[in-house]
């Protein structure tokens, strides 16, 4: 089969697609022909070396896809041959086959696309874990969302606005704005030219926000967590921007306020079954319209610098995926 394959850890461009051996079904797994792969952050962060998991190299990354399952070995229950899922691991997506653990693969909705599925269970389950388990998100709260036209930060705003909150989209240019706003977005922040605190206030009537979804850390995180509402609960998903800030402690002393480590993945092997509860609502989101993954961009295996570049310069606005 075709694969994008890394052999030492470094830059993107280090790697080639080959050809190598199918792989090998162990008992409780299923194989997949894959159709479409999402790239995510911590796919670069890994064959970089830099993720808080490094695989053993040499290995295929990409960590979420969705397909057809073609075989099934002994001891899987939930799925058959034929059925159209999601999967999400840490490697082995960005190839024509995968073996997966017949636990993490999820039978997806007949109306969802591959390519939609692709991009579904890490941005989704992600901010639907923080929103609904960490933040306890209540009808009627504000959040604010950094990053709002990346991949997660437009599966909060979905997700945030279907809760009943009212949802402030903060990116870094008018036209990632616009795309949060078609989203569901009630409001914006352009970043690079509004003073992010001053801004979140305004719109808060003075208040603060309740909710903080911060995927992009760097200078913004404490800009953001000033801007934040007695009680707050400011979500720490991840560091797009680089840095990992330095949170002066008086902060969240004078606010009451808490900042709430997000590790979805942890969490769902911890807690499957609330993890299969989530995944049923989102897919229920689906078949109610008010969630709509959005494609940013379809790429072949070979295409995957292109891919890779789009995530790496946060110049995509919702999901990249490779279709292999």
């Amino acid at each position: 089969m075709k694969a994008l394959y890394c052999r030492e850890f470094g830059p993107e461009d280090q790697m080639k697609v080959e050809d190598i051996e199918d792989p090998v079904l162990p008992d409780g797994h299923v194989l997949v022909d894959v159709k479409a792969a999402g790239l995510n952050f911590p796919d670069l962060l890994c064959v970089r070396g830099e993720y808080q998991f490094k695989p053993p190299t040499p290995f295929v990354p990409g960590g979420e896809g969705a397909g057809v399952v073609t075989e099934v070995a002994d001891g899987v229950e939930n799925l058959k041959v034929g059925d159209r899922v999601c999967f999400n691991g840490l490697t082995g997506a960005f190839a024509e086959k995968v073996a997966t653990p017949a636990m993490a693969a999820i039978k997806i909705p007949d109306a969802m696309s591959f390519e939609e599925a692709a991009g579904l269970t890490v941005v989704y389950a992600t901010s639907y874990y923080a929103l609904k388990q960490r933040a306890k998100l209540q009808p009627g709260e504000s959040v604010l969302v950094l990053g709002a036209a990346g991949g997660v930060g437009l599966a909060t705003v979905e997700l945030a606005k279907a809760m009943g909150a009212k949802v402030i989209a903060a990116a870094s240019s008018d036209e990632k704005l616009a795309v949060a706003r078609e989203h569901g977005a009630d409001e914006g922040i352009n970043y690079s030219s509004e003073d992010l605190k001053a801004r979140t206030k305004e719109l808060t009537g003075g208040q603060g926000v309740d909710v903080i979804y911060d995927p992009v850390g760097g200078e913004l995180a404490e800009a953001a967590f000033r801007a934040i509402g007695w009680e707050g609960r400011h979500l720490v998903i991840g560091f797009a921007s680089g840095p990992i800030p330095k949170l002066p402690l008086n902060l969240p002393l004078l606010k009451g306020a808490s900042a709430v480590g997000v590790f979805w993945g942890a969490w769902a092997m911890r807690d499957p079954k609330g993890h299969f509860g989530n995944m049923k609502e989102l897919f229920d989101f689906y078949e109610a319209g008010k969630i709509k993954p959005r494609v940013a961009g379809a790429y072949k295996l070979e295409e995957f610098l292109e891919a890779f570049g789009q995530l790496s310069g946060r110049k995509a606005m919702g999901k990249v995926v490779l279709t292999p």
